[in-house]
């Protein structure tokens, strides 16, 4: 028997080894292996296996089998193999539906197989001294006879009685049982001499909802659209996109698609955009469905991580909750994937395998035979363009469930520097009045976005990436948003020493400040990438404004999308303009989706809703489109404009991105990259030319874009160039297929 390993190293190449006797019946494709490698022991995952291949035959079909071959001396035509060394869990870790989603992934996104596969499995299942934590359970022993009452005749009575408070718990885990009665361990292993309990190890799960207290829910009445809504799901098998507005009751529609897939013994997974998504949406599933729920997201701590993962494979875990990563997650007889939010930009990984998890989970449901279902109010426009043609099927949900009704958006114009018009100003009073709630829009954090010298122009910058340093009053220092890098709040200016430094732009840190002078007596939550750095403080800062600690909930784009809190009736976007403005040909699909989604927060329950949106541009047509709320009016004037400029949905889009600390090589590089790939039939390639951000964490960045009407066209153009021209070491060459960020 033969096998194709990949081994833990990115080297895009399988390698080939004989099965020893001993190992050949428990040996099977997904499974962790221990093999040697040079001259060490290497791990690797068995990606095929040929049980009928003799050694000089077999490995004609076996691609890299030369790299662990060697002839044998005695018989020139013979080859020798080098042998697997153990098994080191039997339970496969990739059933062979994830194997083939793994390969194709790999082959669409011009990524190594290896890379793939640590993609698909979080780091700490894979770290070598994972295991579940294990501890002390105590269980009393049933006593029959007039002994049942009393316990043991040998016991103290002081015993009896603690045999009784055991018995009473039904036992538990030791630690728990000393804190709860009191005792000691000592005293409990007395009580298992006397044959009265037994203390086992037990394997503890570390759950992510262990402090959380949740009620059990009931499933509500749907109304007519999301009836007709749950049947679209299960009426074939496309993929169905579910267009509903904000408020539209989309989560009730999941969660009865979901019960109805567990009735029939399936699985299901629900993914969420962003980890500050995931506790809300958590909770929701977790109150229906219990202990089926498991979570996957990287705020969860390694143990949490490991047993939750190994609470799906073994089939525990129905349900899996989680970010882009949950499309991986090994759930047995998967019957249906959950993409809530699908237009989100969050769904594309940005490192090696650049995969977006929304397509990869259309094509899981392909491979495994589940439905899948994509929900936005505000679709991706590829989405959107797939319903349009048939390739998806649309289901649409025009009102808001319940009492709720769409909000009142107005547009403001800002004629000066102020942050609050006196319009929003008034809003805000008047909610204050009323004791209703307010959630304030403004996607950038910090405090002000430049620190300029008054007296010469200089701007500080980061001398690593030579973007502008954002003030943080919080901590009193200049930060890069890009890099991380600080430095201390300077009292001159660099360039020429004089004291005049002027704080320009705004950041919510400035907006809270201001907002508190207007209102002292108000109660402001700040919601962002420096007030949630610490583990669950997003549950605790939602928790809080949900329970109406706070009037106002003022944030980036965490607060943008998916919360549901029935008080608020005011949302503000203060500065619309920044996204609109961005040099990216999604700028303003994205702007609409931000706006729209934002403006959904406002008027959930009975009470109406209305929506400020601030602005130095209010004829913008993407703006007009929000106020108007017409989603497939827009879609239509933007894809109109997709088409002319031959742009996604109408092609494929790959970025190619060099970057290098030597500015000449990577420029060079760059356009013979351009120069190259432009001689591919079936490309469009468009010059070299340095990427929107220059410079990045001390590196210059240089861009190719690349276009055609197939993405297999772009990855053979990419293989051939790579081959034919490696790159220097100094030199980091990437190819981003799909791609979404053109920074």
């Amino acid at each position: 028997m033969l096998v194709q390993v990949a081994i833990d190293l990115a080297l895009d190449r399988l390698f080939t080894y004989e099965v020893p006797e001993a190992l050949e019946k428990k040996l099977a494709v997904g499974q962790l292996l221990s093999v040697p490698f040079g001259h060490r022991e290497a791990r690797g995952f068995v990606v095929a296996v040929d049980a009928k291949a003799n050694r000089a035959e077999g490995l004609g079909d076996l691609r890299g089998a030369r790299d662990e071959c060697a002839s044998s001396p005695s018989r020139p035509n013979a080859i020798s193999l080098r042998p697997v060394s153990a098994i080191l869990d039997e339970t496969p870790f990739f059933s062979p539906n994830l194997l083939t989603l793994v390969k194709k992934v790999a082959a669409y996104t011009a990524a190594p197989l290896e890379t793939v596969l640590r993609t698909a499995l979080p780091a700490a299942v894979l770290k070598k001294n994972a295991r579940p934590r294990e501890l002390l359970f105590v269980e009393p022993i049933d006593q029959e006879g007039t002994r049942h009452e009393t316990g043991d005749v040998r016991a103290s009575p002081r015993q009896r009685e603690l045999y009784a408070h055991i018995q009473r718990l039904g036992g538990g885990w030791m630690a728990q049982l000393c804190r709860e009665l009191k005792t000691t361990p000592a005293s409990i292993r007395l009580l298992a001499e006397k044959g009265l309990v037994t203390i086992s190890v037990r394997a503890k799960r570390r759950s992510p909802l262990g402090n959380r207290r949740i009620l059990p829910s009931k499933p509500l009445p749907l109304n007519a659209e999301q009836l007709a809504a749950r049947d679209a799901i299960f009426a074939d098998a496309r993929p169905t996109l579910l267009f509903g507005v904000t408020g539209s009751g989309k989560t009730e529609v999941y969660l009865q698609a979901i019960a109805r897939e567990l009735d029939a013994g399936r699985g299901a997974i629900v993914m969420v955009p962003e980890i500050s998504l995931t506790p809300q949406t958590v909770q929701r599933f977790a109150a229906r469905f219990g202990d089926r729920v498991a979570v996957l997201h990287s705020a969860l701590s390694d143990g949490e991580r490991y047993d939750e993962w190994h609470r799906i494979r073994a089939g525990t875990a129905r349900v899996v909750v989680g970010p882009r990563s949950a499309v991986w997650a090994p759930v047995k007889d998967l019957g249906l994937i959950v993409v809530d939010e699908e237009h989100e930009t969050s769904y594309k990984q940005d490192e090696t395998p650049r995969y977006h998890a929304r397509d990869v989970a259309v094509l899981r449901g392909v491979i495994e035979g589940a439905r899948v279902v994509l929900g936005s109010a505000t679709p991706s426009l590829e989405s959107w363009h797939n319903a349009q043609c048939g390739k998806y099927r649309l289901a649409t949900m025009r009102c808001r469930a319940g009492a709720g009704t769409l909000p009142d958006v107005r547009l403001v114009e800002m004629r000066d520097g102020s942050i609050y018009s006196p319009e929003l100003l008034d809003a805000i009073r008047l909610r204050l009045d009323r004791h209703e709630q307010t959630i304030l829009f403004l996607n950038r954090r910090g405090y002000s976005r430049q620190v300029v010298c008054e007296a010469c122009g200089h701007v500080i910058e980061c001398p690593d990436c030579g973007l502008p340093y954002t003030y943080h009053q919080a901590d009193d220092c200049l930060r890069c948003h890009v890099c991380g890098g600080w430095t201390a709040r300077p009292t001159v200016c660099p360039a020429c020493h004089a004291p005049a430094l002027e704080y320009r732009g705004v950041g919510t840190q400035r907006a809270e400040a201001a907002l508190k002078k207007c209102f002292p007596r108000a109660s402001v939550l700040r919601m962002d990438a420096d007030s949630t750095s610490r583990k669950h403080t997003h549950d605790d800062i939602l928790d809080a404004f949900r329970r109406q600690e706070a009037d106002v909930l003022l944030g980036t784009q965490m607060i943008a999308k998916g919360l549901d809190f029935p008080n608020v009736t005011l949302v503000g976007v203060l500065n619309a303009d920044s996204s609109i403005n961005m040099p990216d040909f999604r700028a303003v699909e994205r702007s609409f989706q931000l706006f729209a989604q934002v403006a959904g927060r406002a008027g959930r329950a009975e009470l109406p809703g209305e929506v400020f949106i601030q602005s130095h541009e209010i004829e913008s047509p993407v703006l007009r489109a929000v106020v108007r709320g017409d989603f497939a009016a827009f879609a239509v004037d933007e894809l109109k404009a997709r088409e002319d400029g031959f742009f996604p949905p109408y092609c494929h889009l790959a970025m190619v991105n060099l970057k290098s600390k030597d500015l000449k090589l990577v420029g060079e590089w760059a356009a013979m990259c351009a120069a190259s790939l432009a001689k591919c039939p079936g490309l469009n390639v468009t010059d070299a030319l340095p990427s929107a951000l220059e410079k990045a964490e001390g590196w210059y960045r240089w861009q190719v874009m690349v276009r055609a009407k197939s993405a297999a066209a772009i990855v053979k153009a990419w293989r051939w160039f790579v081959s034919a021209r490696p790159a220097p070491t100094a030199l980091r060459v990437t190819l981003d297929v799909d791609a979404f960020s053109l920074t």
